[in-house]
């Protein structure tokens, strides 16, 4: 159906520009998507996360920055930790997922639901709001289970979901062949409570996410719509999760605000204008003008460059940011280490490789070797002395150079570098 009221499709409208950007893969109908995100009137909308680990990850921030982006739009967020679902977990294609201790849980739910916060704005008509699926689930009987939510859900459309034939030969547990009705009646439960409208999440969720449409129809409520957005994946079509191994955490702890800006400093060429479209909030002439800068100075990296400073900016804040930057510049000669925090000179030089040493120090050409930057003893004085050895971004002049206990930044550490790019830290401990 057509709304006179909506504005005409072009750049200007959300629905077109979620489109430009590739952020809408699968929907209810794109024309009732379209009078719900561009009508005068605000959607209450919701997303999901689960606390199956103690921090969200990249592959979350697709659903963070949608979250986000509906609400600069006018819209009216539903952030659910599944303090429920969590206990029991979607069933992944190969085999069956280890359950949590409740207790565990409880803290993941708490520790998720911060890292939430900074995201969207708690005040104002549109107003985001936490929930947690514990809070109706919870308090359900299995009969009431049963007999209010069981009875609408046909075991033959609960079959055809991908991941649960991929299970049927090789063994699936009720409980996790439940969890589609658990996710189901959470739309239902916040349509009722709360007026929620919309549900998005990762296309992996689309079996899921109709589920929930068609039981909200179901039980005499809705209209409501769902959409999902595609998966983020890395050039070998591998998705970033916490399962897929080398996860980059948004939980500083997991993973410094310096190892994160570096990841997105590192993106690939091909995917970087891919991930601009996703998770920036620049517009569409900003990042079209970014792009053709990049294609002229490709070496400069410039969209790789903007799209580490605002993600960073987005999950850590701008002084974690500034501290990564100035800390990317001063490893390489290009600033001073005595300006970077201990926190973030410690991650950076772990990323590097950090090699920790007890007791007296060994001369450059030791810690050179010792750091990895060279084979031996031998190449190390060679390198030395053709002047392309570094201690704290000073050229070490002798063959038989040391350092002192003053040379330590911080007291404790020493950035090694051999020529413009190899470097590595060591820390002195004990």
């Amino acid at each position: 159906m057509t709304d006179s009221s909506l504005p005409p499709p072009g750049r200007d409208s959300l629905t077109d520009d979620l489109l430009w950007r590739g952020l809408i893969q699968d929907s209810t109908g794109l024309d009732e998507l379209r009078e719900l995100l561009d009508g005068a009137d605000a959607a209450t909308f919701y997303v999901g996360f689960d606390p199956t680990a103690p921090s969200l990850h990249v592959g979350s921030l697709m659903q963070v920055t949608m979250a986000r982006r509906l609400q600069l739009a006018g819209h009216r967020p539903l952030l659910l930790v599944g303090g429920a679902t969590g206990q029991i977990g979607d069933p992944k294609a190969s085999a069956e997922r280890t359950l949590n201790p409740p207790e565990v849980i409880a803290g993941w739910v708490e520790r998720i639901r911060e890292q939430l916060a900074p995201f969207v704005s708690y005040t104002g008509d549109n107003a985001a709001r936490l929930v947690n699926n514990l809070d109706w689930t919870g308090e359900m009987s299995v009969v009431e289970f049963l007999r209010d939510v069981g009875k609408h859900f046909p075991v033959n459309k609960m079959l055809a979901r991908e991941v649960v034939r991929a299970r049927l030969e090789t063994g699936i547990s009720f409980t996790e062949f439940s969890y589609q009705l658990l996710q189901a009646n959470d739309f239902f439960e916040l349509h009722r409570r709360l007026g929620c409208q919309l549900q998005f999440g990762g296309s992996d969720q689309w079996g899921n996410i109709t589920a929930g449409v068609d039981y909200v129809r179901r039980r005499g409520a809705g209209p409501v719509q769902a959409f999902t957005t595609p998966l983020v994946t890395k050039p070998d079509g591998t998705k970033f999760g916490k399962t897929e191994g080398g996860s980059v955490w948004l939980d500083p702890m997991l993973t410094s605000p310096y190892a994160f800006y570096q990841f997105w400093l590192n993106v690939d060429d091909r995917e970087v204008d891919r991930y601009l479209r996703y998770f920036s909030f620049r517009s569409r002439d900003e990042l079209e003008e970014l792009a053709k800068a990049t294609a002229e100075r490709p070496a400069a990296r410039l969209a790789q460059r903007a799209l580490a400073e605002e993600l960073t900016s987005l999950v850590h804040g701008p002084e974690e940011t500034g501290q990564a930057i100035a800390a990317s510049q001063a490893l390489f000669g290009r600033g001073s280490l005595d300006d970077l925090a201990p926190a973030t000179l410690r991650a950076a030089l772990t990323e590097a490789g950090l090699v920790q040493l007890a007791g007296d120090l060994p001369d450059v050409a030791g810690l050179l070797r010792d750091s990895g930057l060279v084979p031996s003893l031998k190449e190390a004085r060679r390198v030395i002395a053709e002047g392309g050895a570094y201690v704290n971004n000073n050229r070490v002049a002798e063959v038989d150079a040391t350092v002192s206990p003053d040379d330590l930044l911080h007291g404790r550490y020493l950035v090694l570098r051999r020529g413009k790019r190899s470097f590595a830290g060591v820390e002195l401990r004990g």
